[in-house]
């Protein structure tokens, strides 16, 4: 495979990037093109092996624009018997995460030998399934299950029925959410290696200590390709006292016995919002402390002042514009000296939560003696085909930066193995990524908010839908929130959408799949919803566009 990158001028809409794409798609040999903003003049093509560049700028010149070929590198090639026959494994997997699980199955399935080599507790890692299974995704979303049943049964909003709720014993809580990551790490990972004949799994600490060679319990491994899969951890911050004064993150957080009487969050990230809902639910006092001047600091300033809102209401602080100075021990509590708004401050708590975004696991691998390149924390560099500087060397998952979500990680994993064993070229970024914070409201988004639109030059129309529209909401007592589409201004396709709502969740693939098909808003209005569905306040809200969806009738079509 071949990846050529095009510098493309006068481009002047939306409308003309999608021109100048489909020309593209119409060269023979063509694989894949990428475009990006318009503004940008960029695109990114990859080609079978032979298709001559010229092709590619005469078919844009055809289009009335001019391209030059800025960059053109070759995709890694298909294994061949002198192609490191030699070696143990064809693909060796550094890494014991969704990302390495997915990337050794594949390899598998392409009829390669994987071996996935996890340091494990033991070297100071995780088991064998990674962060999701082990410390992340499984274990909040049952506690954050348990803690919705536990405020629903005392907080309904029904008249005329009485019920309530007590948390008796929490360690059990925390012991039935164990049992359930214990019985996924083995239903979902182990039981499925077991009963593959082409995956090894080994546990020990594992360098790289050649393009082809990795290093672990003294023994040498080497392999065709090399897959460098080993996640990242909580980024704690260097403040003045926290080591000694003690800590939690997501790693102890699931595992606690008795419940924390007053739990200090350090960020306004998901992982920080979802558990500080979840124990302020279960009966904790509850403060987060978020740096910049609102949670979600990424998102548009309507979802993080509608989830703020609401997380206060349930009794939450939530401080903004924070500067954590110190933090120690007095009299039996933690004390995190702060600057609020330029104030000075102390908060007073029993146990602090880090959840300060993360770091990548790429300590000690030895990536600098091979000139693998890293950045920021220690995050893996890697091109859109997710291999680095080395060309027998890739990434994939929580190692290589945002996102960090187990269904990225895994389908990176998937597209790394194949590229590397069978020569492809499958861009990660070829479809957008639909995305889920498990507060109450949840928070949904996929494409661009309108933050992004504007920094991306992107002319958007939006329009906002209250739940209060929305029949479902209605029918449930439940009208927290909004949906949020966002329309490209000249061709009226779907280009983003921001849900904040009790199941957004549920929500989101529809809109999803609207923007990977490149289906209009008018192509939104046409399709049936169901009456008395959550889904139909997607078309709802695609009326609102053109219409005043308040006056509208509940047969309105």
């Amino acid at each position: 495979m071949q990846q050529f990158d095009l510098e493309i001028e006068g481009m002047t809409c939306a409308g003309c990037g999608d021109h100048v794409a489909d020309a593209l798609r119409g060269v023979e040999g063509v694989e894949t093109v990428r475009m990006g903003d318009w503004t940008e003049g960029r695109a990114s093509v990859t080609t079978k092996r032979g298709v001559d560049p010229e092709a590619l700028t005469a078919a844009v010149a055809d289009t009335g624009y001019t391209a030059h070929v800025e960059i053109v590198r070759s995709s890694s090639t298909p294994i061949s018997p002198d192609d490191g026959a030699e070696a143990d494994y064809d693909l060796v997997v550094v890494g014991g995460g969704s990302a390495a699980f997915a990337a050794a199955l594949k390899a598998s399935e392409l009829g390669r030998r994987a071996v996935i080599i996890n340091d494990g507790p033991g070297a100071g890692g995780l088991p064998v399934g990674g962060t999701c299974v082990n410390v992340g995704c499984v274990p909040s979303k049952a506690l954050i299950r348990a803690a919705e049943a536990h405020r629903t049964a005392a907080n309904h909003p029904f008249d005329g029925i009485t019920s309530e709720s007590e948390v008796t014993d929490f360690g059990a809580v925390t012991d039935q959410v164990q049992a359930l990551v214990d019985d996924l790490q083995q239903k979902k990972y182990l039981d499925v290696v077991a009963k593959d004949p082409n995956v090894t799994i080994r546990e020990g600490r594992a360098r790289l200590v050649g393009e082809r060679a990795v290093e672990v319990g003294g023994e040498t491994v080497t392999g065709r390709r090399i897959l460098i899969a080993t996640g990242a951890r909580s980024f704690v911050p260097d403040i003045p006292g926290l080591e000694e004064t003690g800590y939690l993150t997501n790693e102890e957080l699931y595992r606690l016995d008795e419940q924390p009487e007053h739990l200090i969050v350090l960020g306004g990230g998901y992982i920080a919002l979802e558990n500080a809902q979840a124990f302020a639910r279960l009966g904790s006092e509850v403060t987060v402390l978020q740096r910049s001047g609102q949670i979600l600091s990424r998102e548009d300033d309507d979802v993080a002042e509608a989830l703020t809102g609401y997380l206060r209401e349930e009794g939450l602080t939530v401080h903004t514009n924070t500067d954590v100075q110190a933090a120690g021990r007095a009299n039996g509590t933690i004390q995190i000296e702060v600057e609020i708004d330029d104030t000075p401050q102390t908060i007073t708590g029993t146990d602090v939560l880090v959840a300060t975004g993360l770091r990548a696991n790429t300590d000690a691998l030895g990536l600098e003696d091979l000139s693998i390149d890293t950045h920021g924390r220690g995050f893996l560099a890697v091109d859109d085909t997710l291999q680095t500087a080395v060309p027998s060397v890739y990434g994939a998952g929580d190692v290589i930066g945002d996102p960090a979500f187990v269904y990225a990680a895994a389908r990176e994993g998937q597209l790394a193995a194949e590229n590397a064993l069978e020569g492809t070229a499958h861009d990660r970024r070829a479809m957008p990524l639909p995305w889920v914070i498990f507060t109450d409201p949840q928070v949904a988004g996929v494409g661009v908010g309108e933050r992004e639109a504007a920094e991306q030059g992107v002319e958007v129309d939006v329009a906002t839908l209250p739940l209060d529209q929305v029949p479902r909401a209605l029918a449930a007592r439940d009208t927290r929130g909004f949906i949020k589409l966002l329309r490209e201004r000249d061709s009226d396709r779907l280009v983003g959408a921001r849900i904040v709502a009790s199941e957004g969740s549920e929500l989101l693939m529809e809109l999803s799949v609207a923007i990977q098909q490149g289906l209009t808003v008018e192509d939104l209005t046409d399709l049936l919803h169901p009456y008395l569905t959550m889904s139909e306040g997607v078309k709802l809200a695609a009326l609102g566009f053109d219409r005043d969806v308040s006056t509208l009738s509940c047969c309105a079509t």
